[in-house]
């Protein structure tokens, strides 16, 4: 929570309902959540201005597309110095190939889940693009066979955790 934004039980339950479905009706969301529309609404930007809820998308199935690999790629970087950090975050926000990036602590620095149309385009990638970008030391990589769970919501049961 954010200092200057308190969420109470309708706010808990109007974020429940719109990780559900982000294309619901603000009038179905406010029935859903027992307030009438106009102070749902209210509610669901003060959300929003707080950056609790920072966006809406749609799931896009990605082999129908065209992307039928994905990939993930352990990256080890030469230099753990910060500007050397931001610098990699920088490269890796250029790569449209990148769909998710993380920077670990441990054995190796970041993890990059990429997309690529075929196994050719993911190794074009690897090999021209990410070990070749400046301090990157080692990279591994590991094509994934199945998806067995993808859920991009916080575990929300529509009320406050610890209570």
């Amino acid at each position: 929570m954010t200092k200057s934004f308190t969420i109470d039980a309708i706010d808990w339950r109007i974020l429940h309902e719109l990780q559900q479905n982000g294309r619901i009706t603000n009038v179905e969301l406010a029935r859903r959540v027992g307030v009438s529309p106009p102070p749902c609404l209210r509610r669901v930007r003060a959300l929003e201005k707080a950056n609790i809820v920072t966006g809406y998308r749609a799931i896009l199935e990605q082999k129908l597309l065209g992307f039928d690999v994905t990939m993930f790629a352990m990256v080890g970087l030469h230099s753990q110095a910060e500007v050397d950090l931001i610098a990699f975050e920088e490269k890796v926000a250029s790569w449209p190939v990148v769909r998710e990036c993380y920077m670990l602590s441990g054995e190796i620095d970041f993890i990059l889940k990429c997309v690529a149309p075929d196994l050719a385009s993911a190794q074009d990638f690897v090999i021209t693009e990410l070990t070749s970008a400046p301090n990157v030391d080692s990279v591994k990589t590991t094509l994934m066979l199945r998806q067995s769970k993808a859920d991009a919501a916080i575990p929300l049961d529509g009320t406050p955790p610890h209570e």
